[in-house]
């Protein structure tokens, strides 16, 4: 700000100010933790350095940021900025994410758009082209992330394909193959048949469906089902073995007509068959179900082994006799007609209003086709390590024993070592890891860390290696990063594992915190970080989801061109609950465009009113007691706003500040002060600015978490000696 500014009336104009204001801040060194002022203090022994960390949540390297980068690019900045000037020695690494299959996705899109498709690209050459895709987005991430005043520590900043990374991935499926944990095996997996890949059973959403539900005849039984297509992947009839209506037919083979000729099919007795589900007996389609596969797996013995009867693309192949090449959708309906000509399927018990849930892949919504692949990669959730498989991590870390990954994260929350906040998390998180399978890690993609085996070509599922990013990111910065424990040399794993804070959103729980505690114990001997903050799902003001189909979509970068990355931050915050979807609105933002206009014409009165005023000697001002009691009801506002960050109530924070600096400071303690300041008692004059001035300044430390452009630009006019910057002032 010069001082210019001041002797005109103008409002506060954020385009002039914040890219010159953060180039000051990377100019002084001080978002490198190493740097700090209270890092080169020689003496140390009197005070205890605390150390506070928070590993960058990568943002996915293809595309621009949205608003949800905004949310938590803020809540993070406010716990650094707050933190740093708290004297902590602070670090904030930042990152980008290759993104595995989400960047596939989109690159596939992008290759749709140019008339080209991936699968008629070379694979080595398809694999340069979206890294040279990344890399440019990785450097537009960046110009936006500091537009947005993140205080992130860009020599520290990791890229998940970076070398060193992606050794320690391969370092921890070594260790994980070593324990018995990872295995290769035919296994039922979530096919997607329009990206042709397998995904993990959190990248599947369930929507309700209506279907018609066909009643069929199976020799003398009749069953319920919907997809009529598998039935020639029929190995079996199951029932439950308390259902005293199929009793006298559990053990034995049943002739069947079928659309291809007559077989015989046993019946099973099988507890995971629901009683009160259709007829209470059900077909056994192992290769296309999922609960199929592991009533198989109980009975092999007795029933076939699966036979694939939809191929990769969704189309019905040779074991279905002349449906061949039919789709589902059509071959389900020619089947039905067939098989009420033939008697066996009765159309008038048909329920055509069946609703059920059906999984879809959570990026393109195509149906997932339940199939057995060549051998895929998994790791085993809830198995305990084998007995002679090497413990790395040392025994006085280690707190997870020969726990399975699953059990060793679930004893970490239930003792505290992990906490979440808001704390209602913490019972989803339970449910949810009680109920985990194996984890299958095989993408068919060509983008990724490509899985380290010889006759596979697969890569790893990305929420694999950036499952390990909180430790993968301190140890990469060691001398040797193949070392992956701590020693010596590897000083930021040293310092700041675990660290502070893992702040994210709510909605990549399970696809990725959970995944972090997980392997985080499993390789270190300790959680990732002490912390989980959960923010919501941005809305506009009606509570709908932000979408381009909707045309509610705000742009951080266009908002912040018009009133100013402080504004958009304290939009983002206020009302801004942990765990809650924020609402966002441009009306909510140009409010805070005009509180920085305020700060900006208080600050203004308050120092053009300190012209000539000798301030110096604090002792020799003569406060009168309103002074007293208004500098008083500052520090009780201090303390409530500093007690309030500390328990992670952002927005009530944030809210305080902005009341008490507009409605008490500007409305009242200015107003009341005014004449004072042109009183002929040079004394009582010299206690008003004194008064003013030091409650700006403090004021100004209390909103720099939150507005941290404006107020160092305000911080660097005031008239304080031996003043740094304002980032990293006494909090």
């Amino acid at each position: 700000m010069s001082k210019d500014s001041f002797n005109s009336s103008k409002p506060y104009n954020p385009q002039e100010i914040e890219s010159k204001i953060y180039e000051l801040w990377e100019k002084s060194g001080y978002f490198n933790p190493d740097k700090l002022p209270v890092a080169k203090l020689k003496n140390l022994k009197t005070k205890k350095l605390k150390n506070f960390s928070i590993i960058m949540p990568p943002p996915n390297a293809n595309g621009s940021l949205h608003l949800g980068h905004a949310v938590f690019i803020t809540l993070q900045d406010i716990m650094i900025r707050y933190h740093r000037m708290k004297g902590d020695k602070t670090l904030w690494l930042p990152g980008a994410d290759h993104a595995g299959f989400e960047t596939q996705v989109v690159y596939d899109k992008k290759l749709e758009k140019e008339g080209r498709n991936r699968f008629q690209i070379p694979r080595d050459e398809l694999y340069k082209e979206i890294w040279e895709f990344t890399q440019k987005n990785k450097k537009v991430m960046e110009s936006q992330l500091r537009q947005l005043g993140a205080s992130c520590d860009w020599s520290r900043e990791k890229f998940t394909l970076d070398k060193d990374i992606v050794e320690i991935v391969y370092n921890t499926f070594k260790k994980l193959k070593s324990d018995g944990l990872v295995y290769r095996g035919e296994r039922i997996v979530n096919w997607c048949t329009k990206h042709q890949t397998s995904l993990s059973d959190v990248e599947i959403k369930y929507e309700e469906r209506t279907d018609p539900l066909y009643y069929i005849k199976y020799g003398p039984i009749e069953l319920a089902t919907v997809r009529l297509e598998t039935k020639f992947g029929d190995t079996a009839v199951a029932v439950n073995p308390k259902d005293k209506r199929y009793q006298k037919y559990i053990g034995k083979e049943i002739k069947i007509e079928t659309l291809l000729g007559k077989i015989k099919i046993k019946v099973i007795a099988d507890e995971a068959v629901d009683i009160n589900f259709g007829t209470g007996a059900v077909k056994v389609t192992p290769a296309h179900d999922p609960v199929d596969f592991e009533i198989w797996q109980r009975h092999k013995d007795e029933i076939p082994s699966p036979i694939q009867v939809i191929d990769k693309y969704g189309r019905l192949n040779e074991h279905a006799g002349h449906y061949q090449g039919m789709k589902i959708k059509e071959a389900r309906e020619k089947i039905s007609q067939d098989m009420i000509e033939k008697g066996l399927l009765n159309p008038e018990k048909t329920e055509h209003d069946y609703k059920h849930n059906v999984g879809v892949c959570y990026k393109c919504g195509s149906i997932i086709e339940p199939m057995i692949l060549d051998k895929q990669w998994f790791i085993r959730m809830t198995e305990k390590p084998r007995p002679n498989g090497a413990r790395l991590a040392p025994k006085e870390a280690a707190n997870s024993g020969g726990d399975s990954l699953r059990d060793a994260a679930l004893k970490a929350v239930k003792k505290g070592e992990v906490k979440f906040i808001p704390k209602r998390f913490e019972k989803i998180f339970f449910h949810w890891m009680k109920n985990l399978r194996d984890w299958n890690i095989s993408r068919q993609i060509p983008w990724g860390i490509k899985i380290p085996e010889e006759n596979t070509e697969d890569v790893f599922d990305t929420w694999f290696s950036s499952g390990q990013w909180p430790f993968a990111t301190l140890l990469s910065q060691c001398a040797n990063p193949k070392s992956q424990f701590p020693n010596p040399k590897c000083k930021d794993f040293n310092e700041f594992y675990p660290t502070s804070v893992m702040e994210t959103g709510w909605d990549i729980l399970f696809f990725w915190v959970a995944r972090m505690i997980m392997l985080g114990i499993y390789v270190t001997g300790k959680a990732p970080f002490k912390y989980v903050y959960l923010h919501g799902l941005v809305r506009d003001k009606d509570r709908q989801k932000m979408s381009k189909s909707k045309g509610n979509v705000i742009d951080p970068l266009g908002v912040i061109e018009i009133y100013g990355a402080d504004a958009l931050r304290m939009a983002l915050i206020v009302g801004n609950a942990p765990g809650n979807d924020p609402i966002i609105y441009e009306e909510k933002i140009r409010g805070y465009r005009n509180f920085a206009n305020k700060i900006w014409q208080a600050s203004r009165f308050v120092l053009m009113n300190l012209e000539n005023a000798n301030l110096n000697d604090s002792k020799k001002i003569q406060l009168n007691a309103r002074d007293k009691k208004y500098l008083k009801e500052f520090e009780n506002i201090k303390n409530k706003i500093t007690k309030q960050i500390e328990s992670f109530k952002f927005y009530l924070a944030a809210e305080e500040i902005y009341h008490y600096f507009w409605h008490v400071f500007c409305d009242k303690i200015i107003e009341s002060t005014k004449a004072r300041l042109k009183s002929e008692n040079k004394k009582d004059q010299q206690a008003a600015q004194f008064m003013l001035l030091e409650i700006l300044k403090k004021s100004l430390k209390l909103l720099h978490p939150f507005m941290p452009f404006i107020t160092e630009e305000i911080y660097q006019q005031l008239p304080v000696k031996n003043k740094n910057l304002l980032m990293v002032e006494k909090w």
